[in-house]
């Protein structure tokens, strides 16, 4: 059981790392906060919230495993490496396409809402 706890407290460490260092997950965690009221003002249905609540953890986890990737490759590869910059594009770029995925998700729930 001690194991358990301690390897959560890993995962809150690595969740309390990237909130303090990584921008784009403040920024992340800030739209969580507007859709989360928005979703409240305009009483989002069950079916709704759980297509919302998937969008937000698809960028989150993105941002989470973008920052891992970031961090291995760095320490891997200090120096300037070709190959080293190409998969921290690739994992930047899963985080866009999940923001994409995010944002027609949200569009699609909203915008009816809104006109």
């Amino acid at each position: 059981m001690r194991r358990l706890i301690k390897s959560f407290g890993y995962a809150l460490s690595g969740i309390a790392y990237t909130v303090k260092t990584q921008l784009n997950f403040r920024i992340h965690l800030t739209a969580v906060l507007i859709v989360g009221l928005a979703g409240w003002y305009f009483q989002l249905s069950g079916h709704e919230w759980l297509w919302i609540i998937l969008a937000i953890g698809l960028v989150l986890v993105a941002e989470l495993l973008n920052t891992a990737i970031e961090l291995l490759v760095d320490l891997v590869s200090p120096g300037f490496n070709e190959k080293a910059g190409r998969v921290k594009d690739v994992a930047a770029g899963a985080v866009i396409v999940a923001a994409f995925i995010a944002v027609l998700i949200g569009a699609i729930i909203f915008i009816p809402k809104l006109i």
